[in-house]
């Protein structure tokens, strides 16, 4: 069930999950997505080119955050838009998994267009991995 406008407020957290990947899921997302990066799967040639191993994809990680909004919204279609910066990259380590936290809290609220804009604060292991991450939500 759809949240009510009326029931929001600044500040309030509206959603809060963790998410884990693994090396299988990247090779399921780039099967997918068709993003057959091999920074995405290749130990080797991620640390070649400066990274600290394999990472999870950029936008998997941005969907996947999305998900905690529109999972709250009740409606996918309900989410307006959503932006989002990179701002670090998911390693992933073998054997084991990250675990991607988010945090959903209502930025703003426009009671004329009944939209709700949602900040996501997006982490792996402590550090922010999306920077400016925000969807406008419908709500009825």
């Amino acid at each position: 069930m759809a949240p009510a406008f009326e029931e929001l407020a600044v500040g309030q957290e509206v959603g809060r999950r963790e998410i884990a990947v693994d090396r299988s899921r990247l090779v399921r997302y780039a099967g997918a997505s068709g993003d057959f990066n091999p920074i995405h799967w290749n130990e080797r040639f991620a640390t070649e080119v400066g990274l600290p191993g394999v990472i999870a994809h950029g936008m998997w990680t941005m969907g996947a955050a999305v998900g905690v909004v529109s999972d709250w919204a009740g409606d996918p279609g309900a989410v307006l838009d959503y932006q989002t910066r990179f701002a670090r990259p998911v390693p992933v380590p073998d054997p084991g998994a990250a675990t991607v936290e988010v945090v959903a809290t209502v930025g703003a609220l426009d009671a004329e267009t009944r939209t709700a804009r949602i900040d996501l604060n997006v982490t792996a292991a402590g550090s922010r991995v999306l920077a400016k991450a925000q969807a406008l939500v419908r709500l009825a």
